[in-house]
């Protein structure tokens, strides 16, 4: 079981030893955030190919394939033809000099064991119970579109806005934005703890700690804290969005 736990880790560290190989010749470690999401499901598809699994295993895999794609894509669409993220440049800056070298343990490893983390509950679905999906994996799988849909829905919503000549100093406060500060975030947290459902469903409630760290992170970490502390630094009027919409979950703004 634990060779089988660690051929996860193992594919999370090859595509980020992959992706931080691309990134020496683009000077541009920000590529990590395309890769993350493939590195997660990649060790899914791991512990699919190697073990035995059930059509629970299948199926949890199988969603976060669909959500790691999709995330690469938009990731991948939204920063063609930008200069490094902000926050990787900071990084950059503080690391100096050799952060190429520096990168592969600072970036690309660290975010390769986060993302094996994570997977715990796709390791428990495939290594789980092979009993017939019941009535909990339904509602998990519903769970987890209405999660993919909110995160997707979100971002093309963003997307579009940042399109527009207002995007550099205005803020996003319409559609489900207007609800929740991170729909997207809620959405994705909301995938994984459906996924966790899955595994839980099978026996490995254990694997709580994954949507848990993701959890984390995103609230207190690289998403919502970073993010709004790196905004509202620059745009006066995000104070205000803060103080009448939520910042997690999706609810009625205050007045």
């Amino acid at each position: 079981m634990l060779q089988l736990a660690l051929s996860g880790l193992a594919t999370t560290a090859g595509l980020m030893f992959a992706a931080w190989l691309m990134s020496l010749p683009l000077r541009n470690v920000a590529i990590v955030d395309i890769f993350w999401g493939l590195a997660v499901a990649g060790a899914g598809v791991t512990w699919l190919l190697l073990a035995e699994p059930g059509p629970r295993g299948a199926l949890a895999v199988l969603l976060a394939v669909l959500w790691g794609v999709r995330l690469a894509l938009h990731i991948l669409w939204r920063s063609r033809g930008k200069p490094e993220d902000r926050r990787y440049r900071e990084i950059r800056a503080r690391n100096e000099p050799n952060f190429a070298v520096k990168s592969l343990y600072l970036v690309f490893l660290l975010q390769a064991v986060l993302a094996w983390i994570i997977a715990a509950p796709l390791f428990g679905a495939v290594t789980g119970s092979g009993q017939p999906l019941g009535m909990v994996d339904l509602v998990a799988a519903a769970l987890w579109f209405a999660g993919f849909l909110l995160q997707a829905v979100a971002d093309l919503q963003m997307a579009r806005f940042q399109q527009r000549p207002e995007a550099q100093r205005g803020v996003m406060d319409q559609g489900l934005w207007r609800y929740s500060r991170h729909p997207n975030y809620f959405g994705e947290t909301l995938m994984w703890w459906s996924l966790w459902l899955i595994a839980a469903a099978g026996g490995a409630w254990w694997t709580f700690f994954g949507p848990l760290l993701l959890t984390f992170l995103l609230l207190k970490v690289s998403g919502v804290a970073l993010t709004e502390k790196d905004i509202a630094s620059r745009r006066p009027e995000y104070r205000d969005y803060i103080r009448r919409t939520s910042a997690f979950v999706p609810l009625p703004p205050r007045t």
